[in-house]
């Protein structure tokens, strides 16, 4: 307990019982991801930052983008949570020819009763997987978003409420350029997390290689209810959250749009635009989840850095010089990691 109590904070307005009771409370409330984990590793080899940042979406209620080479298990990661959940799930295949009709729906003619009735889309799902959102044109993208952001659909003259939990976790390959609508930064700030996909360790590629000896999955079993992550939602606002870290919050997204202000001058020529408001509320609510999955009733600045490059690496706006000199978000939020004091 003194180890807990030594944290930011946490000594000066929790009591010890308080802490206790928030504690046990938040480790009841936790003690289902450990079944939810098991059964995702069932069939997911590795990629355990993958799968904190799709559970941190999911408790959260934000959307993630994850992007990475082909074959790095992202859409059966999804596909293997949707498995492992009470939910509907359906996969979208993004293509060209894709029209905003085939995500939401449309309204198509009854000839029993003379009228026009809405024939809802796939976007009707708890759980959306957006397989290579950028290989559609801007217009569906947008449908997508929109869908995103209201959590309704509109066809016709009639809004259409979407279910809970209502998650999107879109896929993108960074390597192909042709056939491709990249998003816009703009629409890109609607993603609560951008989750950079690496390459498998070499004892977690052997352990592929010999699980994957037919293309036939590992059966799962449904281990959680939309009941249990809604419960969950309504409680994340219990993890403490001490204003040292929300001021510690603020100073990072403040300085990505001050470098110079913020005491990094060296990175100013870099950034053309800071990330948005949305930054701040997405790094706290993101570092609360990070704080439930290790099962803590508190949030320690660790839990801010170890989620703060998957919420800004797509809210800060580079410019050509930083392009042309190779320099990447990653390298700039680095940076400010580095050089933001830690309260």
């Amino acid at each position: 307990m003194g180890q807990m109590m030594d944290q930011p904070g946490v000594a000066e307005r929790l009591s010890e019982a308080e802490l206790d009771r928030l504690t046990g409370e938040i480790g009841s409330a936790s003690a289902f991801l450990a079944d939810l984990r098991s059964a995702v590793a069932e069939r997911v080899v590795g990629q355990r930052r993958m799968i904190d940042r799709l559970l941190i979406g999911l408790l959260t209620g934000g959307h993630v983008l994850l992007e990475g080479v082909p074959g790095l298990a992202k859409t059966l990661a999804v596909r293997t949570l949707a498995d492992a959940l009470h939910v509907t799930f359906r996969r979208i295949q993004f293509t060209p020819d894709l029209l905003p009709a085939d995500l939401i729906g449309t309204l198509i003619w009854d000839e029993k009763t003379g009228e026009f009735v809405p024939k809802r889309g796939p976007i009707f799902s708890n759980l959306v997987l957006a397989d290579e959102v950028n290989r559609a044109p801007a217009k569906v993208q947008s449908a997508l978003l929109e869908s995103m952001q209201e959590r309704q659909v509109t066809i016709g003259d009639t809004s259409y409420p979407l279910p809970k939990p209502f998650l999107v976790l879109a896929t993108q390959n960074p390597i192909e350029h042709e056939g491709t609508y990249p998003l816009p930064e703009a629409q890109v700030d609607r993603f609560m997390l951008k989750v950079r996909v690496d390459y498998p360790s070499r004892q977690e590629e052997r352990e592929i290689m010999r699980r994957m000896v037919t293309e036939r999955l590992a059966p799962i079993s449904s281990v959680v209810h939309p009941e249990q992550i809604l419960e969950v939602r309504d409680r994340l606002p219990e993890i403490y959250l001490d204003e040292r870290i929300e001021n510690y919050i603020l100073d990072l997204v403040l300085a990505t749009r001050d470098p110079k202000g913020a005491g990094i001058p060296d990175i100013r020529e870099w950034v053309e635009y800071g990330a948005s408001p949305r930054a701040s509320i997405y790094l706290a609510r993101a570092a609360r989840a990070y704080a439930f999955l290790e099962g803590r009733p508190y949030v320690l600045p660790e839990d801010v850095q170890q989620v703060a490059p998957d919420v800004l690496r797509h809210r800060v706006v580079l410019t050509f010089q930083a392009e042309a000199e190779q320099v990447s978000s990653e390298a700039v939020i680095e940076r400010l990691l580095e050089t933001v004091p830690v309260p």
